[in-house]
């Protein structure tokens, strides 16, 4: 498994990362949480050494598993988790069903006491804004609040996560440009590169890393999903549009030339090595629910890099919509 760092930054981690917020949860299919504990038990063994969560998922359930199966192993991995929602109030019947945020300095600080009591430890690698509007970028009071906890040592850095739709432009690229963090985390991959482009281009000036969510597009890079695919009641994919799987399904016919047998690539490892292939990018963190996933996930660390050719070829159909007519929303 080779490592990257996040931009100026000490911090050293995995390229492949474990995205862990759908175990124990029924969020992305149904995930229990001793089939986590195993999950998170090969992850190590697999070489991956990045484990992103949030205080936010499951009300904490999430990084107690995650402090459970990876306290023993503190000292050779990297945790990140993020803050910022009142975990105590019920979700908002709008802002896609999010719940309140403060981002004033005793809150931050009693949230990361928190985390640090469930994930049993003593600092956080990584301490994300999670899903931070332009009040909270604009904030002094909580970035001064996160360099006094990194002065004490409980946290390493601290960056944005950016969300929870693929978006949020202007906030991404204010705190790059604005605040000294070390990273940004969007939603970033081969069909959906937008505004991560942008991100990439302010962080390589500033010194920050990019962080890459959802980079199979919410399971159409594993290619295993067809027309007559239906998402149950707790997935979260059955939000999406139907012209997401329908556009999805035909762009994905495009870029077969990534994968295959003559390139030693999965439609997923290919669009893991896409996304690596991009300078500024530190860290890819996908959705792992199983283990076929896993090992194929982490199985990208050891395939062929994208040549200059297959990256040329898809830059030039991203530009053209992938030669795919837009289908309706109606």
């Amino acid at each position: 498994m080779r490592t990257r760092r996040f931009g100026d930054t000490d911090l050293e981690v995995s390229e492949i990362g474990f995205g862990t917020w759908a175990l124990g949860s029924t969020w992305w299919g149904d995930v229990s949480e001793s089939s986590g504990e195993r999950l998170l038990g090969e992850a190590l063994e697999l070489g991956v050494t990045f484990f992103e969560t949030g205080d936010a998922y499951r009300q904490g359930a999430n990084e107690e598993l995650v402090g459970r199966v990876l306290a023993p192993h503190r000292d050779a991995i990297q945790i990140s988790t993020k803050f910022g929602y009142v975990l105590s109030d019920s979700r908002q019947e709008h802002s896609e069903g999010e719940r309140p945020q403060r981002w004033d300095g005793p809150f931050i600080r009693a949230a990361l006491e928190q985390s640090l009591r469930r994930l049993r430890t003593d600092r956080v690698d990584l301490y994300q804004l999670h899903n931070p509007r332009g009040e909270a970028i604009d904030s002094d009071e909580c970035f001064a609040i996160l360099e006094e906890l990194r002065t004490e040592g409980k946290i390493r850095h601290y960056g944005v996560a950016l969300g929870p739709a693929i978006g949020w432009r202007e906030e991404g690229l204010r705190a790059i440009r604005t605040r000294e963090i070390a990273s940004v985390q969007t939603v970033y991959n081969l069909l959906e590169q937008d505004p991560g482009r942008d991100f990439m281009a302010a962080a390589a000036e500033e010194g920050v890393g990019v962080m890459a969510r959802v980079p199979t597009s919410s399971g159409l890079l594993d290619d295993n999903l067809t027309l007559e695919t239906t998402f149950g009641p707790g997935d979260h994919r059955r939000h999406r549009p139907r012209e997401w799987l329908v556009d999805g399904l035909q762009k994905i016919d495009r870029i077969r030339f990534l994968c295959g047998p003559q390139t030693g690539r999965t439609m997923a490892q290919a669009a893991l090595r896409f996304i690596l292939a991009q300078p500024q990018m530190t860290v890819v963190i996908p959705t792992i629910t199983n283990q076929t996933e896993l090992r194929e996930y982490a199985g990208a660390a050891d395939v062929p890099d994208l040549t200059e050719d297959e990256l040329s070829r898809v830059a030039e159909l991203y530009r053209g919509n992938f030669n795919v007519e837009p289908v309706s929303a109606t």
